[in-house]
C-alpha cells in the first residue's frame, strides 16, 4: 500500500505539475505554442485526474469531512479546467489548423480557453493546501 500511495502521489504530483505550469505559461503568452502544448497538457490532466482518484480511493474514502469537501472542490475546478481546454481551446485550434484567413480571433479563444483554465487550476492548487490543514 504505502508503495502504491508513493507511486500514484508521485505521478499526481508531476502530471499537475506540468498540466498547471504549462497553463500559467500559456495564459500569459496569450496562447502563443497553444497549439503544441494541447494534446500533451490533456495526457498531462489525464494523468493527474486518474492518480487524483486513486489517491481519494486510498487515503480518503468513507469520509466527507472538511478536508475532503475542499479537496473535492478542487477536484471539480480541475475538470472544469480540462473540460475548457478540450472544448474551447481544442475548438479554436481546429479552426487554426483548418482555415487559411485571419486567425486572430481563434487564436484569442484559445488565450482565454488557457486563462481560464488557469484560473480554475489556481484554485485547484489553492484547495489541496488547504484542505491539508483544515
Amino acid at each position: 500500500m504505502q508503495t502504491a500511495l508513493i507511486i500514484a502521489l508521485s505521478l499526481h504530483v508531476l502530471s499537475s505539475v506540468f498540466w498547471a505550469g504549462s497553463s500559467f505559461t500559456l495564459a500569459r503568452t496569450g496562447g502563443l505554442g497553444g497549439e503544441k502544448l494541447l494534446v500533451p497538457q490533456i495526457g498531462a490532466a489525464t494523468v493527474a485526474i486518474v492518480t487524483g482518484a486513486t489517491l481519494w480511493h486510498m487515503v480518503h474514502e468513507g469520509s466527507f469531512a472538511l478536508s475532503e469537501m475542499i479537496l473535492a472542490a478542487g477536484a471539480i475546478a480541475a475538470l472544469f479546467a480540462v473540460a475548457v481546454q478540450i472544448i474551447v481551446g481544442g475548438g479554436a485550434i481546429r479552426q487554426l489548423r483548418n482555415s487559411a484567413a485571419d486567425d486572430s480571433a481563434a487564436r484569442s479563444r484559445l488565450a482565454i480557453a488557457q486563462r481560464v483554465a488557469a484560473g480554475l487550476l489556481a484554485v485547484t492548487a489553492l484547495c489541496m493546501g488547504a484542505a491539508r490543514y483544515a
